[in-house]
């Protein structure tokens, strides 16, 4: 027998003061699945993560959680939540906020001081245990609120724009926990704006611009069906690049192109073997050149426009 989904949503939508935030959003989470709810800022997310977790309700439409529609609140011993809005107590310590979070949530307070203490560790923080909360840096911070979120030992973990403001090294550990959490068989509902993390730690995609959905399902099927030939190519410079992408243009349908590297999406019917032989031609020196899937990225421009990707008016109560 197939397992229900954590979360099933049906035809949410949601507005503000004349202002349409989520529209007709339906979706499906499987259990022990890593899902990605992406898309640009002012796309409609947080609005979406609010209603899952019962924080605002929806105009119309279903959510069920864990089989039933009795909503976030209360199944909140069942979810770890960081929402988009970071908030600890300042002048409490590290430890002492991390025990007191937990204990909300139903575990006992030694359990939760060592839970505190394995975590803090995990995530490089053990020297900062006494320290309060307010001494710390910012991306210090967020890693205290995701173990907050993380002690009572959810089924379900979500998070909203767990990477804002995470250095490279933090957003790493962040990333591999997420993965860790996930194959012990933690459901992790996680919103972005940055497709290419979510691109390698995602197994399912829901894409969603100005409140509606354009793309849902497992990344693989995603990539498969999206079709095309894409080709990935890097140059030796930027000028070698503007050169190369002059001589090629009649064979590219689409490109992401920085100067010195390209994603190229050709056009129907053109073999890659003849956009190598036109670059030969021209001299353009190469590092790489390979066929390879479409970049999330790039499906994403595809499916919503490349007028999706810049960021929108912000919704209303910072949707």
């Amino acid at each position: 027998m197939t397992e229900p989904p954590v979360l099933e949503v049906t035809g949410i939508s949601k507005r503000f003061a004349g202002h349409v935030a989520v529209t007709g959003l339906s979706l499906s989470v499987p259990r022990g699945s890593v899902y990605g709810l992406l898309g640009p800022n002012g796309a409609g997310k947080t609005t979406s993560i609010r209603m899952i977790m019962n924080i605002t309700m929806p105009d119309e439409g279903t959510i069920r959680l864990f089989g039933d529609e009795k909503g976030g609140r209360h199944h909140s011993a069942r979810i770890g939540y960081l929402p988009e809005e970071r908030g600890l107590y300042p002048r409490m310590k590290v430890r002492d906020v991390l025990t007191f979070l937990a204990v909300s949530k139903g575990v006992d307070r030694a359990t939760a001081r060592t839970k505190a203490e394995t975590w803090l560790s995990r995530l490089g923080l053990e020297a900062w245990r006494e320290r309060r909360i307010n001494e710390l840096s910012k991306g210090m911070s967020q890693k205290v609120q995701f173990i907050a979120c993380m002690l009572h030992e959810p089924e379900l973990l979500i998070l909203d724009e767990p990477f804002s403001g995470l250095d490279p090294i933090n957003a790493q550990v962040l990333k591999d926990t997420i993965v860790q959490l996930s194959r012990g068989g933690t459901t992790i509902i996680f919103s972005t704006h940055q497709m290419e993390v979510a691109e390698k730690i995602c197994d399912h995609v829901c894409i969603i611009a100005r409140g509606r959905k354009v793309l849902d399902g497992l990344l693989v099927d995603v990539k498969r069906q999206h079709g095309g030939t894409h080709v990935a190519v890097a140059f030796e410079d930027g000028a070698d690049g503007a050169v190369a992408m002059r001589s090629i243009a009649e064979f590219v349908e689409t490109a992401d192109d920085s100067g010195v590297s390209a994603e190229l999406r050709l056009r129907s019917g053109v073999d890659p073997q003849q956009v190598l032989e036109r670059l030969m031609q021209q001299r353009i020196r190469l590092r790489r050149f390979e066929r390879i899937e479409p970049s999330l990225h790039r499906i994403f421009l595809d499916k919503a426009g490349p007028e999706a990707a810049e960021p929108e008016r912000r919704e209303a109560v910072n949707a």
